[in-house]
């Protein structure tokens, strides 16, 4: 058995800089819309996601939202603020704490994944209301590691017509962060998905991303077997625990199932807008 070498994850920033621009700018384009909006968190990925949205659509053609629960730290408030000013985008706030509160009252406080849920949720009514009054779509701001490890919410933070950051782990995503100049301040705090209290993307994982980057990318972009990757020197049980997510979670990564039943079935047969010409 061959040993793998150890996996490099370093990114050419401006070159993924210059691919995604051009991907935002083309998928929008190429479904009649000029305008694109991002909800901004204070965290990394929006950050990046909104930066690059500015840069491929112009920032007049970009709406930022922040959707704040009551609970959400002062300082994740500043940052989202600290990437608007950068990206010169039209921002808007919507707090989410009132149209929460009578769904919280009937999940138990100790149920804090449901609970985190009901938020990621709610501000994607938000988001997706107010991308219509926009007139723009939403850009997604999930990374590759979230995506293969489910680590998101169905049809909350999930949900995007178009996601530029999909194939970039979470350390090519911190790359890419430092070439944008995103602020200081968000590249150095512990990632969260602001769900409750003192929740970290890490402490709920379990992991780091550092660690578990290094694992996907010989598991997944180079094919690596369970076997070759624990030779590599990664604990048994952190290998299988992280296929075992991958496995429960590939709902997550695909449209709904449809029943067979035609010659031309969505998702089947018929799966590009090029099946329509464009």
């Amino acid at each position: 058995m061959t040993t793998p070498p150890s996996p490099s994850l370093e990114i050419d920033p401006e070159l993924a800089r210059r691919i995604l621009t051009d991907f935002i700018r083309s998928e929008i384009h190429r479904a009649g819309f000029k305008r694109g909006v991002v909800a901004v968190s204070g965290g990394l990925d929006s950050a990046v996601s909104c930066l690059l949205a500015a840069q491929a659509l112009g920032p007049e053609n970009v709406l930022a939202l922040r959707m704040p629960f009551r609970t959400s730290p002062a300082e994740s408030l500043e940052d989202a603020e600290a990437v608007i000013r950068a990206a010169g985008v039209t921002a808007r706030t919507f707090s989410i704490t009132e149209a929460a509160e009578p769904l919280l009252r009937l999940v138990p406080e100790g149920e804090r994944v449901r609970r985190g849920n009901v938020l990621a949720r709610l501000r994607m009514i938000v988001l997706y209301d107010q991308s219509a009054e926009f007139g723009g779509l939403v850009v997604g701001t999930g990374n590759k590691t979230e995506v293969l490890l489910g680590y998101t919410t169905l049809y909350g933070d999930s949900a995007c017509a178009l996601n530029p950051l999909g194939d970039l782990y979470k350390t090519q995503v911190r790359q890419l962060a430092r070439h944008l100049g995103v602020p200081e301040s968000i590249l150095a705090k512990p990632p969260s998905a602001d769900l409750w209290p003192g929740q970290t993307d890490e402490g709920e994982l379990g992991f780091t991303y550092a660690d578990v980057d290094r694992l996907l990318f010989l598991l997944i972009d180079e094919r690596r077997s369970p076997d070759e990757v624990v030779a590599a020197g990664f604990e048994p049980s952190f290998v299988e625990g992280v296929l075992d997510r991958i496995r429960r979670t590939q709902y997550k990564r695909m449209q709904p199932p449809i029943a067979k039943l035609s010659n031309r079935t969505v998702g089947y047969d018929f799966l590009y807008m090029r099946d329509w010409g464009t």
